[in-house]
């Protein structure tokens, strides 16, 4: 049994060193607990103390605390304005507070941990890192995008080492491209493919972790191995990553619902670890078994019929048909449809269905791969990354490689694919292409197994093409969705942060344009005079989303209205924002939810809404300081403003304040912010935020 920790004291061979942990969160999970975790930190390395907190932030749970850091403990310091779950800690003393505690008096609660109350063995009701409320709507988000980024390493991985094992060790053979059995390039490629079997339940399980936490983890992972599979209800496909979201949503919310059900009070501490993850696991399993998986089945015998029936049809519309099939579900049921069926038919001699099959296999890849590229500032700094493997994987014919991205946005990326295949399947049938072997991709042309190579590579452009300008065209149009027209110049700018209608000589958005009809963005001619932004270039600050044309080295406002109109007029100079007066609207309703003063002279006032086109951050000085209702009471005199679309950021805001958060809360980066004499000296200090 782990003993209660006492007061750090010192014995015959003196003092030990104290050992403490701390949590911090708040409702909102994104500056204030950062801040109160650097804070925490600070002072520890101060007393001499060792120290270790995780942050329960809007983005997840971080640095987590181990059975191993728990049992070595001295105590637990909980800062949060939310419920934090203790049971974990029992047996040891846990001081509980605020998170403003956390923030100024970090020495004060290392010192009353000492002699604070030992925690029983059973955590207030309610506790638990799922809770925290929010819109259904932002839970399906967040749950979606917790598969998405679990599902990420296992797609890259496994597409990676397939890849590679292709290149160097392939061939082609009747069956498709691939490796000799028995030798160190097939064991490679077998690993590869362990990875792509593990992407969708792992897909499923932690969309489903997300809703309902660890009794749905199992429930979740078992379900989306049978949608994947097929094997139980008769697919020879499954319904592969479109399955493993719907098993996912299924197991977390059906947990959910389990968890509501009143029990006996001795059968409380089973439902989470045996009776939830056994009953969810089961009526999931079988009810994908018996009602969902019949029609997938159904469905792919049909296709496949109505395929066999197409073979004397026009080669472009037969080729259109293939590319929207082969590029819907990239490995499901759809996809595998129109794959053996041109497959089937290499036996016959007729190559020319394989062909318009090989020209679309790698347009999903490739086109997000390129999309990523051409509108960089559409994606986060992840996708991005996934981006580059997607490119790798596009040119070995792995489709995989873009499931991902239309996991995290299907209503965007599936159209997109669907387009760009069916372009290069219609060109690879009217230019007549041939694969003599079952795959796809660049890799089979390089290996001499299509007839009519430059068409072939010709269609698999065009289609990537398309695919990449279509999937950015429509995040666009779904992050202008509901708002107003953007004002004149604004609708040409390019997402290179550039100012709109601003000529050589033309400055920044000054308080002076607040309110001068409608959501016209206003000019000064003079970028000298006080409180203009720097127009020149400088270092990349917060992904490229801080730039030189986001800095003013002084506010002319003096309340926190007009700093907050300014601020987003200046963000609206670089094209980014096309209605400044619901920026404000939306920044101003998160004002009166509570204060984002957040002391220490720093104020963080942010927005998420379609009013933006993509994330932009600015920051401004105030000499005299600006009233921001800062708990410590300190005026605002370092402001920074965070403005995020609603349809596309996903969860970018959140990281930027949260480095913001911990980077403000050292004094020396504070002064050198305030005293750096012109906007490239703030924005050289500003490039140290990492």
């Amino acid at each position: 049994m782990t003993s209660p920790a006492g007061p750090s004291g010192g014995g015959a061979s003196g003092p030990e060193r104290l050992k403490l942990l701390a949590v911090t969160a708040c409702p909102t999970g994104i500056a204030h607990t950062y801040m109160a975790a650097e804070k925490l930190m600070q002072a520890a390395a101060e007393l001499g103390v060792d120290m270790k907190v995780e942050t329960q932030g809007s983005i997840g749970a971080e640095n987590v605390l181990t059975d191993n850091d728990v049992r070595e403990a001295d105590g637990i310091i909980i800062a949060a304005d939310k419920e934090v779950d203790r049971e974990r800690f029992a047996g040891k003393r846990v001081l509980s507070t605020g998170v403003a505690d956390g923030i100024h008096k970090p020495k004060e609660l290392i010192e009353r941990v000492r002699t604070a109350p030992v925690q029983t063995g059973t955590a207030p009701a309610g506790g638990g890192a799922g809770s925290g409320g929010g819109k259904e709507r932002s839970l399906a988000y967040k749950a979606l995008m917790n598969g998405v980024s679990y599902m990420i390493p296992f797609v890259v991985v496994g597409g990676l080492l397939i890849a590679i094992a292709l290149a160097l060790g392939g061939h082609a053979t009747a069956e498709g491209y691939a490796t000799t059995p028995g030798t160190f390039w097939d064991h490679l490629f077998k690993i590869g493919v362990l990875g792509f079997t593990l992407m969708i339940p792992i897909l499923s399980g932690y969309i489903a972790y997300a809703i309902g936490d660890r009794p749905a983890l199992v429930p979740g992972m078992i379900g989306g191995f049978i949608a994947n599979s097929g094997d139980l209800y008769d697919s020879k496909s499954g319904a592969g990553f479109i399955g493993a979201i719907v098993t996912g949503f299924l197991a977390g919310y059906l947990v959910l619902w389990i968890k509501k059900v009143k029990v006996p009070k001795v059968v409380q501490p089973i439902m989470p670890i045996i009776v939830i993850p056994i009953v969810a696991t089961t009526a999931l399993g079988l009810f994908f078994i018996y009602v969902i998986g019949k029609p997938i089945s159904w469905v792919f015998e049909s296709l496949t019929s109505w395929l066999s029936g197409m073979t004397g049809t026009s080669a472009i519309l037969l080729g259109a048909l293939l590319g929207l099939m082969i590029a819907f579900d990239m490995g499901g049921p759809v996809n595998k449809t129109a794959f053996l069926f041109g497959t089937g038919l290499i036996a016959s001699g007729n190559y020319a269905v394989m062909g318009m099959c090989a020209a679309a296999i790698p347009v999903m890849p490739l086109g997000q791969g390129l999309a990523t590229v051409l509108r960089r500032k559409l994606y986060s700094e992840q996708e991005r990354d996934t981006g580059m493997a997607a490119l790798f994987m596009g040119m070995f014919g792995i489709s995989e490689g873009a499931i991902p991205f239309a996991a995290a946005r299907p209503a965007i990326v599936i159209p997109a694919n669907m387009l760009g295949g069916a372009v290069a399947g219609a060109v690879a049938g009217v230019a007549g292409v041939g694969d003599h072997v079952p795959h796809g991709g660049p890799i089979v042309a390089a290996l001499g197994a299509v007839s009519g190579v430059v068409w072939f590579l010709i269609a698999i452009a065009i289609g990537t093409v398309v695919t990449a300008l279509t999937t950015n065209a429509l995040i666009e149009i779904k992050a202008r969705r509901d708002g107003p027209a953007a004002p004149a110049g604004a609708a040409a700018a390019e997402p290179v942060l550039a100012g709109v209608g601003a000529g050589a000589g033309a400055g920044p958005v000054t308080a002076a344009g607040a309110g001068a009809g409608g959501t016209a963005v206003r000019t000064q001619a003079a970028p000298a005079a006080a409180g203009a932004a720097v127009a020149e270039a400088g270092p990349e600050v917060l992904s490229g989303y801080l730039t030189a044309r986001t800095v003013r080295t002084e506010l002319a406002s003096d309340t926190k209205e007009a700093a907050i109109r300014e601020m987003a007029e200046m963000l609206a100079s670089t094209g980014n924002v096309r209605d400044v007066d619901e920026l404000v609207r939306v920044a101003l309703a998160r004002e009166a939810q509570g204060t984002t003063g957040l002391g220490e002279s720093i104020a963080i006032p942010h927005a998420k809404t379609d009013a933006v086109l993509r994330p932009t951050v600015g920051f401004a000085r105030s000499s005299e300081g600006i009233e921001w209702g800062a708990l410590d009471g300190t005026k605002a005199r370092l402001v920074f403003m965070i403005s995020v679309p609603e349809a596309a950021a996903g969860d970018e805001h959140l990281r930027i304040l949260a480095l913001l958060s911990r980077k403000l809360m050292d004094a020396d980066f504070r002064e050198r912010l305030g005293s750096a004499p012109d906007g490239p000296a703030v924005l050289e200090v500003l490039s140290e935020i990492r």
